[in-house]
């Protein structure tokens, strides 16, 4: 149903817009942004996968480490067709600037394959993802690189993952975070991410003068991260109004129950199919301009750019998805007087419950859903405040610019801690 904009810059292209934007403000020298936007190494294997039909289909997988001067690289795998080198490497990048925002002692790493979930058996899905494993084997490890669930990727892929590596090196639950609870994976993990940015609209909220209790929400993206957004929200007392997927968009100006959307999306139904008292199916560009809020894009990078961001009637954009939003989109919705909180910090719930996760791992000790909450919410609210109080420090700053700037330095500063510079 919506697609990016293909005259615009690509993700890659988009983080390293915004890194030079905040090191030129840093006055970092061309020898430390070599450095920094380098990868300290990339990794691109074959597949081979035997088919049920007896063909064989050979897929690329990637995993890009971009730098782990703060901790051990840390970063989804995602399984989607449009998966390359290019867009590994702008998600690496900016995992390693959202762990140092958020302040967890991680790295930054991205992973994938060039694969179509929905095209593969379960028993095809799992042989594709033990001979990943068995590919990359040497460069993962609990001290060196995490991986964790991401775009077509969940609980299951992981438990897969961590059975593979564990066939070589033992026992290992720390090597990937967000496995099932009976791997040892992390109660809260699954909403992570989008509790993390419900508790970052809340901070946000006063921005716009909008109670929380009482806002409308529109969601592009009604996935893991939406679903759970969309009932998040809705357990505040806000109103969903307006949700998309990829099979269509919907609108009520009373309110979308979001609660009964996730169980018909979960069943494996579009959202355009979803049917109830007031809810009319809509085109694109109604959507976009439905009057609300705050607008949740969460769904593909690259969905919000100049030929649709001035349809966009929001007040404030929290964005779930990564680079969901162009340079282009970010100037228009900025020229509209749109609060826009960025991907950098608002998604980050995912890896810091990763974090917890991994920490539990490691001492094999469970924490309860409450406190891993608590946790979150400490850390999300802790990481708003740092970054809108350097936006404060200087006028026009927006809140992406604020924290990449802050995520760099932190970078920075480890690196020279490290003696690399």
């Amino acid at each position: 149903m919506e697609t990016t904009a293909p005259a615009e810059i690509s993700a890659f292209e988009t983080v390293r817009h915004y890194f030079h934007l905040a090191a030129d403000r840093l006055g970092l020298a061309d020898d430390q942004r070599e450095l920094l936007l380098a990868a300290y190494r990339e990794v691109q294997v074959a597949i081979p996968v035997r088919l049920s039909d007896g063909s064989v289909k050979t897929y690329s997988g990637y995993r890009v480490q971009h730098n782990h001067a703060r901790g051990p690289f840390k970063g989804g795998m995602r399984y989607h067709p449009t998966v390359d080198l290019d867009e590994t490497r702008a998600l690496a990048a900016l995992m390693t600037w959202k762990t140092a925002i958020a302040g967890v002692p991680f790295g930054g790493a991205k992973g994938g394959v060039d694969c179509d979930p929905s095209q593969l058996t379960h028993r095809e899905l799992e042989k594709l993802t033990r001979a990943l494993v068995q590919r990359i084997d040497p460069v993962l490890g609990p001290t060196r690189d995490i991986p964790a669930p991401d775009v077509n990727t969940n609980a299951q892929v992981m438990a897969w993952m961590m059975d593979e590596y564990g066939k070589a090196h033992g026992y290992s639950p720390a090597v990937v975070t967000g496995k099932p609870i009976a791997l040892e994976g992390s109660y809260g993990r699954e909403s992570a991410t989008a509790r993390g940015l419900v508790y970052m609209l809340r901070e946000a909220a006063a921005a716009i003068g909008v109670l929380p209790q009482e806002a409308t929400v529109a969601i592009q993206g009604f996935g893991n991260v939406g679903s759970w957004v969309g009932r998040f929200v809705q357990r505040l007392g806000a109103r969903v109004v307006a949700v998309s997927d990829a099979s269509g968009a919907i609108r009520c100006e009373r309110g979308i129950d979001a609660e009964r959307l996730a169980v018909h999306v979960g069943a494996g139904s579009g959202v355009a199919e979803f049917e109830a008292d007031g809810v009319e199916v809509v085109s694109v560009e109604e959507f976009l301009s439905t009057p609300c809020d705050v607008f949740v894009p969460a769904a593909l990078g690259g969905m919000v750019h100049s030929g649709n961001a001035g349809l966009i009637e929001a007040r404030m954009v929290v964005e779930g998805a990564n680079s969901p939003t162009t340079p282009e989109a970010d100037a228009l919705l900025r020229e509209k007087g749109v609060f826009v909180v960025p991907d950098v910090m608002a998604n980050a719930g995912g890896v810091v419950v990763s974090y917890f996760e991994w920490v539990q791992n490691q001492q094999h000790f469970r924490w309860d859903e409450r406190e891993v909450n608590d946790k979150l919410g400490s850390i999300m609210r802790r990481a708003y405040r740092e970054v809108a109080g350097r936006a404060q420090q200087r006028p026009d700053t927006s809140l992406r610019v604020a924290a990449y700037e802050l995520g760099i330095e932190r970078v920075v500063e480890a690196a020279r801690l490290r003696g690399n510079f």
